[in-house]
């Protein structure tokens, strides 16, 4: 595929937890259809190698190493974008943290705190960082990463179920309120039964080579980016 008929070319995309898993897999997409890829996680190591990929493959990458978490941290990663770039295309919001399974009266305060932390404010406040520079695209898109326990609730998953929930509640109000007013669409992925590190913590016992790899998500994740859809799109990725 050459640079002329690479479709994202030209455009900037930006994804969280890019370091393994859908989010590794998804720069690797987005950058191998055109998109120069901003890709952030909290380990430098990690990204290089995943930026290396990128490279190797004919695309570009730029490296951002943080910790959502921190303060002024998503601020700082907004600001330095913006200096370089004037919009984004394409937000993929997939950094998240799976915490404890445990019974609801046995959820840990602090450590509930932390994963709506990263799971809910720290998406908020990439949408608020980055809404200007989405506004500036011709065809913003945001995408975020849900759980199907954040729509059907189950059994010692309360924690990270309820996080899903208001995530997927915040962004269909984004999409709303922006729908009319600009170009930017809004969709929630849910990617299923994948091969990830999460899913290990959460399914010790299963053979990783009897759910999909990461590479499937991130092919609806660009078929997204590129195809378009209607605001507020949601989707199981099933195989």
């Amino acid at each position: 595929m050459t640079k002329q008929n690479k479709p994202l070319a030209g455009k900037l995309a930006l994804v969280t937890g890019a370091s393994r898993g859908i989010g590794a897999a998804t720069a690797v997409a987005l950058a191998a259809q055109g998109a120069h890829v901003v890709i952030t996680a909290r380990s430098a190591k990690e990204l290089e190698a995943i930026e290396q990929q990128i490279f190797d493959a004919g695309g570009s990458a730029t490296i951002a190493p943080l910790d959502l978490t921190e303060t002024d941290a998503i601020a700082r990663l907004a600001a330095a974008v913006g200096e370089r770039w004037k919009a984004l295309d394409v937000l993929v919001l997939n950094a998240g943290m799976l915490g404890t399974l445990a019974a609801v009266p046995a959820i840990d305060a602090k450590e509930l705190a932390a994963v709506l932390t990263l799971n809910v404010s720290a998406q908020v406040a990439l949408i608020q960082a980055f809404d200007p520079m989405l506004k500036q695209s011709d065809a913003g898109r945001l995408i975020a990463i849900t759980s199907s326990v954040g729509r059907k609730p189950r059994a010692y998953w309360g924690a990270y179920g309820a996080s899903k929930a208001a995530m997927d509640t915040l962004i269909t109000a984004y999409g709303d309120e922006v729908g009319e007013i600009s170009r930017i669409r809004t969709a929630i992925v849910d990617p299923g039964a994948t091969r990830t590190v999460m899913r290990a913590r959460a399914y010790p016992g299963e053979d990783p080579a009897s759910v999909k790899e990461p590479g499937v998500v991130a092919a609806r994740i660009v078929a997204l980016a590129l195809d378009g859809f209607e605001n507020n799109h949601f989707e199981r990725v099933e195989g």
